[in-house]
C-alpha cells in the first residue's frame, strides 16, 4: 500500500511539473532587430537582381531560417507577466459601456494595468512582425529556387541524335581520362624516392589486397551463408536470421571497396580530377550493392528465403532477377558519371558540386546520357513487363494490396520507360533523366518497404513463439503502416524535393492549423496522446489496485466492488480527457458551437444511446442488480455476467449470452431472484388416485421434503391438499431452499423420491381416463366379423349378403380417380341419376 501511494504521488508530481514547466522557463534573449533589418534588405536586393547562384541562395536561406526561429522564440517574451496582468484586468470587471462610468480608483487602476500590458506586449508584437517578414523572404527564396529547377527540367539542349555531336562526345570523354592520367603521373613523380615511396606503395598494396580479398572471397562466403543457415536454423527464427545475415552482402563488399579507395586516396595521387571520380565510385558502388541485395531479397532463389515477397513462378522470378540486376547496374553507371563528369543529370543538376574542373559540354553530355538512358529504359521496360503480370496467390499468404500496388507501378514504369528516351532524343535530357531514375528509385523504395514489412512480420512471429496465425495479427500491420508514413519524405526527395522543402513543410505543420476555432499542431496532438495515455494507464492501475487489494478487504459484495471499480474507470477517463485537452492547449470555449450542434444531434439521433448510458449510471449507483444475480427480464432469465455503461450481459441457463440494453432494465419489470438473498421457494405438485389415504400421502410427502439438505427448517416445508381434480386428488409440496439456484435439482430429486415411496406404499399416481359410448354396437360387431373373415370389401358379383347400412360403414377401397362399381352413371354420387348431386 505504501508503494502504491508513493507511485501515485510521484506520477502526480511529474505531471504537475510537466504542466507548469512554461512558468519556470527563462525569458528568451531578444534578437538584434537592427542587424536583421540590414540582412533582410540585402536579401531582398539579391532576390530582385537574380544574380546569385543556387548555392548562394541556399546559404542565405539557412541564415534567414535561423533568424526566423529566434523571432519565433521571442514571441513568448513576458508571457507569464502578461497572463498575470490579464487576470488582474479581468478581476476589475468588464469596462463600462458607452455612456456609463466607473469609480475613479478603478478607472485609474485599469489604465495603469493596460499601460503595463501594452509595454510588456511590445517585444512580442515586434517579434511577430519580424517573424512575418522572415517567413515571407523564405517563401520568396523557395519560389526562386523552384523556378530555376523547373526551368532546368524543361530547358531544351542539343539533341543527342545529331551525328555532329558524337565525335566531340568521344573526344571530350577521352580528354577527361587524359587529365586523370596526367594528374596521377605528375603526382607520382612528386611522391618521392627511396624508403618513403616503398613504404607508401607497400601500405597501398596491402589495402588493395584486403579489398580484393573482401570483394572476391568475402562475397562468395556471404552469398552461400543464407542457404546454409536456412538448412540449420529452426522454423521459428529462420526468416529473421536469413534477413539479418543477408545484410552482410552489402557490408562486406562495400567495406572492401572502401578499403581500396582509401588506399588510393592515401597515395595522394588523385587530385581535382581523380578525387571526384573516386568519391563518385563510392556512391555508385553503394547503389549497386544495395540494389543487388534488394534484387536478391525481392526475387529470392530457392532456399535463400523463408517465403516469396511477391507471388511469382520460377520462370518469372529468374527473368525479373536478371532484368532488375541489369537495371541496378545501369543506375550505378548513371550515379558514377552524372554528378561528376556529365551535366543535365536530373533533379538539381544545376547545382552539382564535387565535379571535375571541366565537365563535358551539354551537347556531348546529352549523347552519353542518351546511351545510359537507353540502357536503363530497356531493362526497366522488361522488368515492368514481368511485374505487371503477377497475380495474387491465395496460398502464398501475402497481402493482395501489395500485388495491386506493384502491378500499378509496373504499368506506369512501362510508360516512363518509353517516354524518357523520347524526351532525351528531343533534347529534354534533364527531364528524361529525372523521370527515369526517379521511377527506378521509387520501385526500389517500394521493394525495400516490402522487404522490411516481411522482416518485421518475421520478427513478430518469432517473438510470439512461431504461432501459425501471428502473421495475421494487428501489430505487424500497424508497424508496416508506420513504415509507409516514414517513407513519404524519402519519396518526396526522390521526385525532386529538397531537404529545405521538407524542413519548411515540417515548420508549417508545427505551426498548426485551425479547425472550428481550435488550433491544432503535431506537438499539441502528441501531448494530447501522451497525457491521455498516462491518465488512462494510471486509471487502469488504480482500478486494478482497488479491485485486487483494497475492495476485497471491505464489506462490499462482488456487485458493489464491480460498481465502484466501474465508476472509478469512468471518472478517470473523463479526468484524463480533460487534462489531455488542457495540456494540448485546446481552448474548450472554442468548442461551444460544436458542443451545441452535437447536443442537437444527440437529442434527435442518439436518444437511445444516451438513454442506455444514463440508465447504466443509474444501475451502477442504485445497484438493483449486480454481477452474479439471477434475474428475469421479459421472456429472458439468467445470471448477470457483466455490466457496462451501455448494456448488461446475461448468460441464460442454455449457456447463451443475451445483451440487454440498460434502458430495458430501468423501464421494464425486472425480477431479481437472488438480489437480497439466495433463499427461494419451490412448489412441487403431485396427484394421487381417488380412494388413497390422504393423511398417509401428506406424511410421506413431508418426510421427503424434510430429507432434502437445502430445505430450510425455518420456515418449515408444508404439504397442502389443494383439492379434487377430474382425475386425481391434488397435493403440493412447498419448501424454502437456502440457495434457489439449485431449485431445479431439488425438484428433480423430490420427484424421484415420490415415485419410489409411492410405489413402496402402493399409492397410485393416476393418469387421465376417458369413457367412450358406442351408438351402434351391432354394426361394430358385424364389421369385426368381416375383419375376422378377411372379407372387408364387397364382392364384385355378390347379392345382398350384407345390409346397405353396412356398406355405408365399410366402403370399398377405391382409387381417387375411380367411381364406385355400383354407381351406374359413374358420376361419383352413387345414385345412378347422372346429375352428380346425390
Amino acid at each position: 500500500m505504501l508503494r502504491l501511494t508513493s507511485l501515485i504521488a510521484t506520477l502526480l508530481v511529474s505531471i504537475s511539473l510537466l504542466l507548469s514547466a512554461p512558468a519556470f522557463a527563462q525569458e528568451p534573449d531578444q534578437p538584434n532587430y537592427e542587424t536583421w533589418a540590414k540582412i533582410a534588405e540585402q536579401t531582398e536586393q539579391v532576390l530582385e537582381s537574380g544574380d546569385a547562384n543556387d548555392a548562394r541562395l541556399q546559404a542565405i536561406r539557412e541564415d534567414v531560417v535561423k533568424w526566423r526561429d529566434s523571432f519565433k522564440a521571442a514571441q513568448g517574451t513576458n508571457s507569464t507577466r502578461i497572463a498575470t496582468l490579464k487576470d488582474q484586468i479581468s478581476a476589475l470587471g468588464q469596462p463600462p459601456a458607452e455612456g456609463q462610468s466607473e469609480s475613479d480608483d478603478v478607472a485609474a487602476r485599469r489604465k495603469e494595468l493596460n499601460d503595463q500590458l501594452s509595454e510588456l506586449q511590445a517585444p512580442g508584437l515586434k517579434a511577430v512582425e519580424a517573424y512575418g517578414r522572415a517567413d515571407g523572404i523564405i517563401q520568396q527564396l523557395d519560389q526562386e529556387v523552384r523556378q530555376r529547377q523547373t526551368y532546368a527540367l524543361i530547358r531544351r539542349t542539343p539533341t543527342p541524335l545529331n551525328p555532329a555531336n558524337w565525335g566531340p562526345a568521344l573526344t571530350e570523354a577521352g580528354q577527361v581520362g587524359v587529365h586523370i592520367y596526367n594528374e596521377v603521373r605528375s603526382r607520382w613523380s612528386e611522391l618521392g624516392t627511396g624508403v618513403d615511396r616503398v613504404q607508401r606503395v607497400a601500405v597501398t598494396i596491402g589495402f588493395l589486397l584486403a579489398a580484393v580479398l573482401l570483394l572476391w572471397r568475402g562475397r562468395q562466403w556471404v552469398d552461400s551463408l543464407p542457404s546454409r543457415l536456412s538448412a540449420r536454423a529452426s522454423q521459428r527464427s529462420r526468416a529473421a536470421l536469413i534477413f539479418a545475415v543477408s545484410l552482410l552482402q552489402i557490408a562486406i563488399p562495400y567495406i572492401g571497396l572502401v578499403l581500396g579507395i582509401a588506399a588510393l586516396i592515401a597515395t595522394d595521387l588523385f587530385g581535382q580530377w581523380g578525387g571526384p571520380m573516386l568519391r563518385s565510385l563510392l556512391g555508385a558502388s553503394m547503389v549497386f550493392f544495395v540494389g543487388f541485395w534488394l534484387v536478391r531479397r525481392i526475387f529470392p532463389a530457392t532456399g535463400t528465403a523463408a517465403s516469396m515477397p511477391l507471388p511469382m513462378q520460377e520462370e518469372q522470378r529468374r527473368k525479373a532477377e536478371f532484368r532488375a540486376t541489369m537495371l541496378t547496374l545501369a543506375t550505378a553507371i548513371h550515379q558514377m558519371f552524372s554528378r561528376t563528369v556529365l551535366p543535365l543529370s536530373g533533379f538539381h543538376s544545376q547545382s552539382d558540386v564535387s565535379t571535375v574542373p571541366e565537365r563535358l559540354t551539354e551537347a556531348s553530355a546529352g549523347v552519353w546520357h542518351f546511351l545510359i538512358i537507353l540502357l536503363g529504359a530497356f531493362f526497366l521496360f522488361q522488368l515492368c513487363n514481368v511485374l505487371r503480370r503477377i497475380r495474387p496467390d491465395e496460398t502464398s499468404g501475402q497481402p493482395d494490396y501489395r500485388t495491386r500496388v506493384v502491378s500499378f507501378l509496373a504499368t506506369l514504369g512501362r510508360l516512363i520507360a518509353l517516354a524518357s528516351p523520347v524526351l532525351a532524343a528531343l533534347g529534354y535530357v534533364t527531364a528524361g533523366n529525372a523521370i527515369l531514375w526517379a521511377t527506378v528509385l521509387t520501385l526500389a523504395l517500394v521493394g525495400l518497404l516490402i522487404v522490411l514489412q516481411d522482416f518485421i512480420t518475421d520478427l513478430y512471429t518469432m517473438a510470439k513463439g512461431g504461432e501459425e496465425f501471428a502473421r495475421d495479427d494487428l501489430m505487424p500491420v500497424i508497424v508496416s503502416f508506420g513504415l509507409i508514413l516514414l517513407s513519404l519524405p524519402v519519396f518526396a526527395l526522390i521526385w525532386g524535393a529538397r531537404t529545405s522543402d521538407l524542413a519548411e513543410a515540417w515548420t508549417r505543420i508545427e505551426h498548426g492549423f485551425s479547425f472550428g476555432g481550435v488550433s491544432l499542431s503535431p506537438m499539441g496532438i502528441l501531448t494530447f496522446i501522451i497525457t491521455f495515455a498516462v491518465g488512462y494507464s494510471l486509471t487502469r492501475f488504480v482500478q486494478g489496485a482497488f479491485r485486487t487489494s483494497i475492495l476485497p478487504k471491505t464489506k462490499l459484495d462482488t456487485g458493489g466492488q464491480t460498481a465502484v471499480v466501474s465508476m472509478m474507470g469512468y471518472a478517470g477517463m473523463a479526468l484524463a480527457t480533460v487534462l489531455a485537452i488542457t495540456s494540448a492547449g485546446i481552448d474548450l470555449s472554442s468548442l461551444a458551437f460544436v458542443a451545441g450542434a452535437l447536443s442537437v444531434g444527440i437529442g434527435f439521433g442518439m436518444q437511445q444511446v444516451v438513454s442506455n448510458f444514463v440508465s447504466g449510471i443509474i444501475l451502477l449507483v442504485e445497484r438493483p442488480i449486480a454481477v452474479g444475480d439471477w434475474i428475469e427480464v421479459g421472456t429472458k432469465q439468467g445470471v448477470v455476467k457483466k455490466m457496462s455503461v451501455r448494456s448488461t450481459q446475461i448468460q441464460t441457463f442454455d449457456r447463451t449470452d443475451v445483451i440487454v440494453p440498460n434502458s430495458d432494465l430501468i423501464t421494464q419489470q425486472v425480477t431479481n431472484w437472488t438480489r437480497s438473498s439466495l433463499q427461494g421457494r419451490i412448489i412441487v405438485p403431485i396427484g394421487v388416485s381417488y380412494g388413497t389415504d390422504t393423511r398417509l400421502v401428506t406424511r410421506i410427502l413431508m418426510e421427503i421434503a424434510e430429507d432434502q439438505p437445502t430445505v430450510l427448517v425455518n420456515p418449515p416445508p408444508a404439504v397442502l391438499f389443494r383439492g379434487f381434480g377430474p382425475d386425481a386428488m391434488n397435493f403440493e409440496i412447498r419448501a424454502v431452499l437456502s440457495d434457489i439456484n439449485g431449485g431445479i435439482g431439488v425438484t428433480s430429486e423430490i420427484n424421484h423420491q415420490i415415485a419410489q415411496r409411492f410405489a413402496e406404499a402402493g399409492i397410485e399416481i393416476p393418469f387421465a381416463q376417458r369413457d367412450i359410448r358406442l351408438r351402434n354396437p351391432e354394426a361394430i360387431s358385424r364389421i369385426a366379423g368381416h375383419l375376422r373373415d378377411g372379407d372387408l370389401a364387397r364382392p364384385e358379383h355378390s347379392g345382398a349378403a350384407i345390409a346397405r347400412q353396412d356398406d355405408a360403414l365399410v366402403p370399398k377401397r377405391l382409387h381417387r380417380d375411380e367411381a364406385p362399381e355400383y354407381d351406374n352413371d359413374a358420376d361419383g354420387d352413387g345414385d345412378g341419376d347422372g346429375n352428380g348431386r346425390g
